[in-house]
């Protein structure tokens, strides 16, 4: 014990040795004792005539930190520290000086005592500590009894700013069907109090409302999924409400919280559904190729891309006749008619529809086919049609000269429309505007109004007109082609006169010589 006290001054005394200072005694702060300086200054020596013998420096007082306590609520001005020379004697001779920060409107010395108080409440966040300076001076004089030391009075921190989350509320999405531990976002508070003093700004996170859906980590704010399987579908907006604590989030901590709104993104989990199983659509006949006969629809619980459908027609009864396409923005199955119908021919078909995703997520497929199948019947409505003739059109011959009424042929036209209206004729009077032919409005039979001459018209081309008798406005024409045949009217002409001569001994059979234009042949007769 004596030889590590004999160390400890020894080491104190190098220490002070090597100091250079004023001989002046400093400063002392408030509870330094006057001993240690007093040991200080006998250990250098006798004195002679009030001065040391050596007249050495001794060293400088190094100041510790004054601390003031802020939010200060008393009513009195808060007490600070005392400053104190060892000049001072108590007889009111020594007069203490303050400068720096805030000297005079924050901290006030009393001039007597050395003790300094501070005037009004204090903000560390607003300002962790002030820089000042003191000194001693001869109250007559004013002369200063030793140099000018520089202290600091340091703001000591409270719990008096609670967490705050600078920048929520939050927005944040994850996918839906994200396995437990998926990171969604991450929080972050602040606290203003010192982080360097105690646990004022040692924030802890916790989850209030959310759970158990979601987690968070108490130390960094990372919030994650806590439950498997969420189903968009389900649910789809959650409101977590995050809380941060101060004090390490022992009791009596200061709290702040946020509120972090999570949607839960789409993923192609859901395969298209058809709302029934069987659709019964009608068409009408005289529907144009082309056009659209109807709508089915396959709905998918998934949105945007994954609720993309593509439908099918399968092989059957349907496909030579319709084609299927998609509505890109309803995701309706547009049926398109791909050849003319007859409801005489056929009245009714019936074939199946595939819908199936468009984008399929190969994480999913095990749930089963992505697609569902339905059975489309349309039904062929009859249509009140112009009736039919039996040929596209129509060639007759007749003799000229023919005699007036009689017939030369027959054209049929019959309702093919299942109430099988009556049809009645009548030639279009544009294409015989000399009414050479007249027709019987009911059989259809086509015969002579006049005289034909082949020499004048050999062909007439006529237009016949079939009208419904239910429904007149109803009509079709087809063309009728007659050929005006010639007859044996007219005996033969010799284009030329001639005169002939033969011979009186010519004989049976011998050729008679004709003497074209004058020329004379002889054919000679022998008796």
């Amino acid at each position: 014990m004596l030889t590590r006290n004999c160390l400890l001054l020894f080491l104190w005394i190098l220490v002070d040795e090597g100091s250079a200072f004023s001989s002046r005694p400093p400063l002392l702060p408030l509870g330094q004792s006057r001993k240690g300086r007093e040991h200080a200054r006998s250990s250098a020596g006798p004195m002679r005539n009030g001065a040391n013998r050596f007249q050495r420096v001794k060293r400088g007082w190094v100041w510790n930190q004054f601390f003031v306590l802020e939010e200060y609520m008393g009513s009195d001005p808060q007490y600070v520290g005392k400053l104190h020379t060892d000049l001072d004697k108590g007889d009111s001779a020594v007069k203490y000086t303050l400068s720096g920060d805030g000297a005079g409107s924050i901290f006030t010395i009393d001039q007597t005592t050395g003790d300094i108080h501070a005037l009004r409440s204090l903000d560390r966040e607003e300002k962790p500590y002030y820089t000042l300076r003191a000194q001693a001076v001869d109250i007559n004089t004013n002369r200063p009894l030793e140099p000018e030391s520089e202290f600091v009075i340091k703001v000591q921190d409270i719990n008096d700013n609670e967490p705050k989350f600078l920048e929520g509320p939050y927005r944040a999405s994850v996918p839906e069907m994200s396995p437990v531990g998926t990171y969604v976002t991450q929080v972050t508070a602040t606290d203003a109090d010192d982080p360097t003093y105690g646990n004022s700004a040692r924030v802890v996170y916790s989850i209030l409302h959310g759970q158990p859906y979601f987690s968070v980590d108490p130390k960094t704010g990372v919030i994650k999924t806590a439950l498997p399987n969420m189903d968009r579908e389900v649910k789809e907006q959650y409101q977590v409400l995050i809380q941060a604590k101060d004090m390490g989030g022992q009791l009596g901590g200061l709290a702040g919280t946020t509120t972090v709104n999570i949607t839960l993104s789409d993923v192609n989990d859901n395969p298209p559904r058809f709302s029934k199983s069987f659709f019964h659509l009608r068409v009408p006949e005289s529907s144009a190729v082309g056009s659209a006969v109807g709508r089915i629809k396959a709905h998918d619980l998934d949105i945007g891309r994954n609720a993309e459908v593509e439908y099918t027609i399968v092989p059957g009864d349907g496909g030579n006749m319709f084609d299927i396409t998609t509505n890109e923005h309803t995701q309706e199955g547009i049926i398109i008619l791909k050849r003319g119908l007859d409801y005489e021919s056929k009245k009714a078909y019936t074939f199946k529809v595939d819908a199936t995703n468009a984008h399929l997520d190969p994480r999913f497929q095990s749930f089963g086919a992505f697609k569902d199948t339905a059975t489309v019947k349309i039904n062929v409505l009859d249509v009140d049609e112009p009736p039919v003739f039996n040929k596209p059109s129509y060639v007759m011959d007749v003799y000229e000269d023919t005699p007036v009424g009689t017939i030369i042929g027959a054209v049929t036209a019959q309702d093919l429309d299942a109430g099988s209206s009556p049809v009645r004729y009548s030639i279009d009077w544009k294409s015989d505007l000399d009414n050479y032919f007249d027709i019987d409005p009911v059989e259809g039979t086509i015969s002579t109004n006049e005289l034909l001459d082949r020499e004048s018209i050999a062909q007439h081309n006529i237009s016949i007109v079939a009208t419904k008798l239910n429904s007149p406005v109803l009509t079709s024409r087809v063309a009728v082609t007659i050929h005006v045949l010639d007859i044996n009217e007219f005996p033969p002409e010799l284009a030329n006169p001639y005169e002939a001569f033969v011979c009186e001994n010519a004989k049976v059979g011998q050729p008679v010589s004709i003497q074209d234009n004058f020329v004379c042949v002889y054919v000679c007769v022998s008796y």
